[in-house]
């Protein structure tokens, strides 16, 4: 499960996504999510799915290590689905089990959220494969620049999100082996109910917690060594500026932005949520 985490890792490949600015695909990543919240019909997902199918194969990362990366998120899937299709009363009763009834708004409204969050982890995942921490913090400090003018500290706070992003993969790495190291003593963490397997985590986090510390450390003392001293007067080795396939992808982006929207709001046939 640890390894099936694939949130904050880079997939390297050499496709258009790869060479996109870093600004570019942390907005258009936004506009993407924020899409997904117009939609009131299957018009509308059905657009969000083949724009979603096109940026795949775009970006040549394999369809198989996208989907692996939605393991993790199995167990609030199916918490998803329940809240919504039980909790929701209005529309017309499909049936009732015990206490429970089934309506049909309930399950439009499970359908919908479930396509909402998946859609939600792979796009947001399109962006971490194809992007590096380098890259991404270069994009938010050039996004966010305009903010220095009010004192906000810019360049610190892209790069603790970025080391923060790059820290992910390390430390599901580190959990990776501390499990092997105590299940190589006679630690078990696959029997009993899910309250025993939770207790039988919890010998890992003081070493995980021990871990993260060292290398947090190690990290600041590397920088210090480096006479590192933020962004102020620093100059990058490779500064962004956009170019012609840059500045496409934001008219293509907008573009499915707006039809996506008119689409699912005002398809002819229309299934609405609410």
């Amino acid at each position: 499960m640890i390894r099936d985490i694939t949130i904050g890792q880079y997939y390297p490949a050499k496709s258009i996504l790869h060479r996109l600015d870093p600004r570019v695909k942390l907005v258009s990543t936004l506009l993407y999510l924020i899409s997904l919240f117009l939609f009131r019909s299957v018009a509308g997902y059905l657009a969000a799915t083949l724009f979603l199918i096109a940026v795949i194969r775009a970006s040549k990362v394999p369809f198989g290590y996208i989907v692996k990366g939605l393991k993790p998120i199995v167990m609030l899937l199916l918490i998803t689905v329940v809240f919504n299709l039980f909790l929701k009363k209005d529309g017309e009763v499909l049936f009732s089990v015990w206490k429970l009834t089934v309506t049909t708004v309930g399950l439009r409204n499970a359908v919908y959220m479930t396509i909402r969050l998946i859609y939600l982890i792979v796009g947001s995942s399109l962006m971490t494969f194809t992007t590096t921490p380098n890259e991404l913090t270069d994009g938010i400090e050039a996004l966010l620049h305009p903010l220095n003018k009010i004192h906000v500290p810019v360049h610190e706070v892209a790069m603790m999100m970025s080391i923060a992003l790059r820290f992910i993969p390390i430390l599901l790495e580190e959990t990776d082996k501390i499990m092997k190291a105590q299940q190589a003593r006679g630690a078990d963490f696959e029997s009993g109910n899910v309250m025993q397997r939770a207790k039988a985590m919890i010998p890992i986090l003081v070493p995980l917690f021990v871990s993260a510390f060292r290398r947090a450390y190690d990290l600041a003392m590397a920088m210090e060594a480096r006479c590192y001293r933020g962004g102020d007067g620093r100059t990058k080795m490779k500064p962004l500026r956009y170019k012609g396939r840059d500045w496409a992808a934001y008219v293509i982006m907008v573009g499915y932005v707006v039809s996506a929207a008119v689409i699912g709001r005002y398809a002819p046939f229309k299934i609405w949520i609410f």
